[in-house]
């Protein structure tokens, strides 16, 4: 056999031979170590595959080749000893327990080094659906024996509990051809409440006596308030009889007595969790409002000193609050409403009113907050809130769709799209009809945007409040 015959035919089988060199290797340190190659590989096979043209040239180069793939071989080999092992690798989480809807939560990760090699490290933190992170892989250099934190942001997109379980590590080598992945388990829990600033906002605005920014309406009426309340500066609606004229002359400024009514009332929401309330408005479901407002209205109403109280239902009872008062009791609200979502199950209000007369028997304030666009649910609804009116005071907080009223008051020519605008105008003056036949029950009514509700919500309370109603 010549030489050109005996080089061809190592032509023809060394590419079969090659690959299965190695891939082999490649199969047992993914399988067994977890080690991966990276693209860097790219790097160097680009050259040693190019370089096979020389062939095309003279048969003799296949020998020089051998000199490039034995080079590159052996520049593998010993990046692949430069990756360190996971033993000496330890991962700790710190952050608070509870975050904001909307805001950001700060996050550290902190990195101990037991080994005695430097590591090179992209560390990502496995977050659960429902929350971004910025950035999310970092890269660090940690030093023998050395501790590092690395720090990080994430963003809650929704209410709800979110476990952590783990923590995904890439231990890189020295030249970068290789990387161990590595999973450290590290749980943890983050609860993401409602975004409480609106209640910061509003205990500043009453603090400054300009809560009518914010469209709520003082109702109280002459000769009810007789309670002390504070002393504050005078406006121009206020009855110069309560003016304090000794405060007045020590700060140089007019300044009245601010009273409140003695009355304190009992506070019930019902929250309907159910299909109608899956509709969003900016990324927010009808649920998500409605909890704002209640949360709101709750706060306000226990710094009157009145107990509040939650239901939440769809097909079943979903959570329960007991009426209570005091500080404590907004946690308790926050805890219960914070995990709850809107189902696409058909609301219950059978056993919802059901559970309620059971345990809610002392005359209370009961607000229902959903939304009806069918005869069958607001007949049940009319039912029930009916048979209320004699020991209850209730309140039906219904909230609109935004489509419907665009639909109604976007009419156009087009066939279609009259058609759109007759159906929604016929079901808004259906939705007008039972509104209607529930105040002349004696049930009070609050209708508006779920992104409106909160004003409009307060108000009513603080009427009921004024008025003696309840």
């Amino acid at each position: 056999m010549s030489i050109y015959d005996s080089i061809g035919t190592t032509l023809f089988w060394a590419p079969w031979i090659g690959l299965i060199t190695l891939i082999s290797p490649l199969l047992i340190l993914a399988s067994g170590w977890r080690i991966f190659p990276t693209v860097r590989w790219l790097w160097l096979l680009l050259p040693l595959c190019a370089s096979t043209l020389l062939i095309l040239i003279s048969p003799l180069f296949i020998y020089l080749l051998v000199v490039f793939d034995l080079l590159a071989l052996s520049v593998v080999v010993l990046d692949l000893l430069t990756i360190t092992g996971p033993s000496g690798l330890g991962v700790e989480r710190q952050m608070l327990r509870s975050a904001s809807l909307g805001g950001t939560h700060d996050v550290k990760l902190c990195l101990d080094n037991r080994s005695s090699r430097t590591q090179l490290i992209d560390v990502r933190d496995d977050l659960p659906p429902g929350l971004t992170s910025d950035p999310e892989i970092q890269s660090v250099v940690l030093s023998p024996g050395k501790r590092i934190e690395v720090e990080y942001q994430i963003r809650p997109l929704r209410r709800g509990s979110f476990p952590f379980e783990s923590v995904f590590i890439k231990l890189k080598s020295l030249v970068g051809l290789w990387q161990r992945q590595v999973k450290r388990d590290c749980p943890g829990v983050l609860l993401v409440y409602p975004d409480m600033k609106q209640l910061a906002e509003y205990a500043l605005l009453a603090r400054t006596n300009r809560l009518s920014l914010i469209g709520v309406r003082k109702t109280r009426k002459a000769g009810q308030d007789n309670n002390f309340e504070r002393l504050r500066d005078y406006t121009q609606d206020d009855n110069y009889k309560h003016i304090d004229w000794r405060s007045t002359a020590r700060r140089n400024k007019l300044t009245v007595k601010q009273f409140q009514t003695d009355q304190s009332q009992r506070i019930v929401f019902m929250l309907d969790c159910g299909r109608l309330m899956t509709n969003e408005y900016r990324g927010l479901s009808l649920l998500d409002y409605a909890l704002n407002s209640i949360l709101m209205l709750s706060y306000v109403a226990l710094h009157q000193g009145d107990s509040v109280g939650l239901l939440c239902f769809s097909d079943k009872i979903e959570s329960y609050v007991p009426v209570r008062g005091g500080t404590a009791q907004m946690n308790r609200l926050l805890h219960a409403g914070f995990d709850r979502f809107p189902s696409l199950k058909q609301t219950s209000y059978d056993e919802a009113f059901l559970y309620f007369s059971r345990n809610c028997r002392r005359r209370s304030l009961v607000v229902l907050v959903t939304s009806v666009i069918d005869d069958v649910s607001a007949a049940q609804i009319t039912g029930y809130l009916h048979t209320l009116r004699g020991k209850h005071l209730p309140v039906l907080a219904l909230l609109r769709d935004r489509a419907v009223f665009d639909y109604a008051d976007n009419p156009s020519m087009d066939e279609s799209v009259l058609y759109r605008s007759a159906a929604a105008a016929q079901l808004l003056v259906w939705r007008h009809e039972v509104i209607q036949r529930l105040e002349n029950a004696g049930v009070l009514s609050v209708d508006a945007f779920p992104d409106m509700l909160t004003t409009p919500l307060i108000n009513r309370y603080l009427e009921v409040k004024a008025k003696h109603l309840l």
